[in-house]
């Protein structure tokens, strides 16, 4: 007798997308298929026996039937596996050494940046790189991309030889392998949709991170999304390299460096400033205030190169992530030489762009760039805009819903933002500014955006908004003692949230795009449009709203209660002004400094004198050391993200787009500054569009010209029209509280938080006949009535409540 025992097989085919199972009884063959996973195939033999053909017969039946089931049950329980189960060994391999690459880098960059700004000198572009490190979500989000993108150079790099061609590593991989990669990497979490649903209050309050804004899209406008392109990227390579980066021509043209760009164009004086005879230095610290709600363009957490190990500050060459920005020969400053360069850094980029060349969505295989904050006009830069970070920020102790202060120091009584708890020297400046060796040291502010002790001016602002939410909070507790911690919170966030709508769009944007640009694209509300998208641009963030940039004063002026130079504590030069938190712990608070905002003239961008020298040539320079150049970094910024030139930029606008000395001319009303642009250049096309923005005469009634009026009205637009929240959304405030929103001004708010007792009616404007110094009491305030919530049963314990109106009206 022959016996044939039971045979399993299995095959594994290619995979297919169609759930099914089949049974074929003639073959004995079952097909299991899981959709996007795998395929088997199970073959079931019974023993044969020759003696007893019945018996083997019914074997044969029984034990497929027992086959069947069995393989059916494998097919239908729940099936746990790993993405790593589904790549070769190649790319498995590939994917291990990326990520070891990838997290020794971050690990050693950590902690070297760490070290140097705990030293007791901390160099310039230290400071600077601190500033634009991703934290929190944000750099889980940058290590995710880096993750993906040196595990597909590594798998190019190791399969060149093979291919005997230039391949994109994604022509190497399934598409079911690259959804694996793109799983364990962490990348596909960074567009997996969430459940808005579950979203707590999502039609009343806003999310931290802004999802959940457009229910539709609900990534649209939130953290951690790539800025959007309203032109497509120009990169060298047309994939990822900066341009100019292979020093080739463009347009026929090399273009410049971008240093000898700043001597030869912006290089001023701070004897040669002109001062605005309209607008006030609020204007452009406001503006500042506002890009800091809007945008944050992280840079790579790594300071050495992946592929080469090179340190970026270390050395001068041109390797991912490091882009040093070139001395140019005969710099009146710095040395030159190929040893010498200021540091800089690449931007991080998003998930599945640039090399990576695997996107989700948009213009395949370019880089883009992450947008660290949301795109709404939220105060972000005050609340947060990372769920862990908003939660810290919260005064959790008690039940007011207020913000957490400092607890070591007050300013004249009144509340201090708190010191962060990172150990860091880069806040210790008082000893070597003041050449006193026993001065206390104090460290950094802490806030919602990182760059909150930049400038004392930015962290006056900071402090006082810190303080209107905490005065709004007490004001609703006693308003409605019924409400807890959470709507306390909720609701003054939401308040502060409307502010800062009405002075961008009421009070500032006039001054800034003048009236034209205000009446064609910003005029009436129109409604909320989910199919709008408010995504902050690329351009937006990299070139158009770094405008106020030329409108900075190179002195912080301090002044008495009467709007003199404070006699105890004098007006402070900017390039001493860069993180020293300890001169509002020590010199005299926030209201000498406010007052100098709100009284003292911006400076005038002209043609001649463009950018002081406290940002081209002393920028974070707290001793002698090598200082940084802003209008350097802004224009090799703009080439790193692949920004097109200047007449691309002026086409999308409608606007001319000169072709020769004389049309340039023309559109700059200067023959001088056109020559010296196309003697640098070459040609207007490939002028920086950062550069030619700045350049630009004045749009009338505002403060930038044609080209970025155009660019920044357009952006204000989309994330107005763009926000399900916007606060003229009906159903996000009630008639009664619109109409109390609207008697918000930035002066009331300056009363209600300092000890300034006289302020301009318009705090964006200058003195004038028409702007004069009133008292704090004249002025109408914002009624928070407007908020109560009224119950239907009447309680002998309820205060009267005509005096308790009276009283929040006092408050």
């Amino acid at each position: 007798m022959n016996n044939t025992s039971s045979v399993k097989t299995l095959h594994f085919t290619d995979i297919v997308y169609n759930r099914q199972h089949h049974y074929d009884p003639q073959t004995g063959v079952f097909t299991c298929i899981i959709p996007g996973i795998f395929q088997f195939n199970f073959l079931c033999i019974s023993h044969i026996s020759e003696k007893n053909p019945l018996l083997a017969e019914a074997a044969v039946h029984t034990e497929m039937l027992l086959c069947s089931l069995f393989v059916l049950y494998l097919c239908t329980v729940p099936v746990q596996l790993n993405s790593n189960d589904f790549l070769s060994p190649l790319l498995k391999k590939c994917y291990e050494d990326a990520k070891e690459i990838v997290d020794v880098a971050y690990r050693f960059s950590r902690e070297e940046s760490l070290t140097r700004v705990r030293r007791e000198v901390v160099r310039p572009h230290d400071a600077l790189r601190l500033l634009n490190q991703p934290r929190g979500d944000t750099r889980s989000a940058v290590r995710s991309a880096d993750y993906l993108d040196q595990t597909l150079r590594l798998l190019q790099e190791r399969t060149h030889h093979v291919h005997k061609r230039s391949l994109n590593a994604t022509d190497l991989l399934t598409e079911e392998e690259l959804k694996s990669l793109v799983e364990i990497t962490g990348c596909a979490a960074r567009v997996r949709l969430p459940n808005c649903r579950t979203t707590p209050n999502v039609n009343k309050y806003r999310t931290a991170t802004g999802v959940c804004n457009n229910l539709k899209s609900p990534r649209l406008g939130a953290l951690n999304s790539p800025f959007t392109r309203w032109l497509p990227a120009e990169y060298d390579d047309g994939i990822s390299q900066p341009k100019g980066w292979n020093n080739r021509t463009i347009n026929n043209f090399l273009l410049p460096l971008v240093r000898q760009v700043s001597n030869n164009i912006l290089a001023t004086t701070d004897a040669g400033v002109v001062n605005d005879t309209e607008y006030t230095h609020m204007v452009t610290l406001f503006g500042q205030w506002t890009d800091h709600d809007l945008t944050f363009t992280p840079s790579s957490p790594s300071i050495r190169s992946f592929s080469n190990g090179i340190n970026c500050d270390e050395s001068c060459e041109r390797t991912e992530p490091c882009i040093p920005i070139a001395i140019p020969p005969g710099d009146p400053r710095l040395p030159t030489g190929k040893d010498s360069c200021i540091p800089s850094f690449r931007s991080a980029s998003t998930c599945g762009t640039g090399f990576s060349a695997y996107n989700f969505g948009g213009e395949p295989k370019k880089r883009e760039q992450m947008n660290a904050l949301t795109a709404f006009l939220d105060l972000g830069q005050v609340y947060g805009s990372e769920e862990k970070l908003a939660l810290f920020l919260r005064d959790t102790e008690n039940e007011g819903g207020l913000m957490r202060v400092n607890t070591e120091f007050r300013d004249n009584g009144r509340e201090l933002l708190p010191f962060t708890g990172l150990e860091m020297n880069m806040c210790a400046t008082r000893k070597r500014i003041t050449n006193d060796t026993n001065a206390k040291e104090v460290p950094c502010f802490m806030a919602g955006d990182v760059r909150v002790d930049a400038t004392i001016a930015l962290t006056s602002l900071h402090t006082l908004f810190l303080r209107e939410h905490n005065r709004v909070a007490r004001a609703l507790k006693r308003i409605n003692p019924q409400w807890d911690s959470e709507t306390l919170y909720q609701e003054s966030r939401k308040i502060l949230g409307a502010y800062t709508q009405i002075f961008v769009f009421r009070d500032y944007l006039p001054h800034i795009v003048g009236p034209d640009a205000m009446h064609r694209l910003l005029g009436r509300y129109p409604g909320y449009n989910p199919k709008v998208d408010p995504s902050v641009s690329n351009v937006f963030a990299t070139a158009a709203y770094r405008f106020a940039h030329l409108a900075i004063q190179p002195m912080f002026t301090r002044l008495d209660a009467n709007y003199r130079e404070h006699p105890k504590f004098p007006s402070v030069s900017l390039y001493r002004a860069f993180f020293t938190p300890w001169r509002i712990v020590f010199e005299g608070g926030v209201d000498p400094l406010i007052r100098g905002l709100i009284s003292f003239p911006a400076k005038l961008n002209t043609q001649d004198h463009m950018m002081v020298d406290a940002l081209r040539e002393r920028l974070f320079q707290f001793v002698q050391h090598l200082a940084l150049d802003l209008g350097s970094l802004n224009m090799q910024r703009g080439r790193e993200h692949g920004l097109p030139g200047y007449n691309a930029w002026r086409r999308f606008c409608g606007l001319s787009a000169p072709r020769n000395q004389a049309e340039l001319a023309q559109v700059m009303n200067n023959t001088e500054l056109a020559r010296k642009l196309l003697d640098l250049y070459g040609t207007p096309e490939n002028i920086d569009v950062w550069l030619g923005g700045v350049s630009e005469p004045f749009v009338c009634g505002g403060r930038v010209g044609p080209l970025f009026a155009c660019l920044i009205a357009n952006q204000f637009k989309n994330i107005q029209q763009g926000d399900r929240l916007w606060y003229e959304n009906p159903g996000v405030f009630s008639k009664r509280q619109r109409l109390a929103l609207s008697r918000v001004t930035l002066s009331r708010v300056i009363c209600d938080n300092t000890g300034i007792t006289t302020v301009p009616q318009d705090a964006f404007s200058v003195l004038s006949r028409s702007n004069r110094l009133v008292q704090c009491n004249s002025l109408s305030s914002v009624d928070l009535t407007a908020w109560r919530e009224r119950d239907c049963s009447v309680s002998k314990d309820l205060p009267d409540l005509q005096a308790l109106d009276n009283e929040v009206l006092e408050a």
